[in-house]
């Protein structure tokens, strides 16, 4: 019983680990992703990932860092689509 109070006033969550996403979630990123790609070849520049609604797996392809979101919306980076892929 101590070693369960003492888990649960000592957790924190690391800075450097990003916040789980759920895998259907990644996958519809993934697609949405891959289908500008198709669609919009001449679109230079280097997108950061994909914001997508966690309801109806709808998003859009995000060039910018510092993404705003919808309540409803998470952030899926591009390191985490590609790896993903594998």
């Amino acid at each position: 019983m101590y070693a369960l109070r003492q888990g649960q006033t000592n957790f924190t969550v690391p800075k450097n680990q990003p916040p789980l996403i759920d895998t259907a979630v990644i996958r519809a990123a993934g697609q949405i992703y891959y289908t500008h790609c198709e669609v919009h070849p001449e679109i230079a520049g280097q997108p950061s990932g994909v914001a997508i609604n966690r309801v109806n797996h709808r998003g859009k392809v995000i060039f910018t860092n510092q993404p705003v979101l919808l309540p409803q919306e998470c952030f899926v980076p591009l390191s985490q689509i590609e790896s993903h892929m594998y």
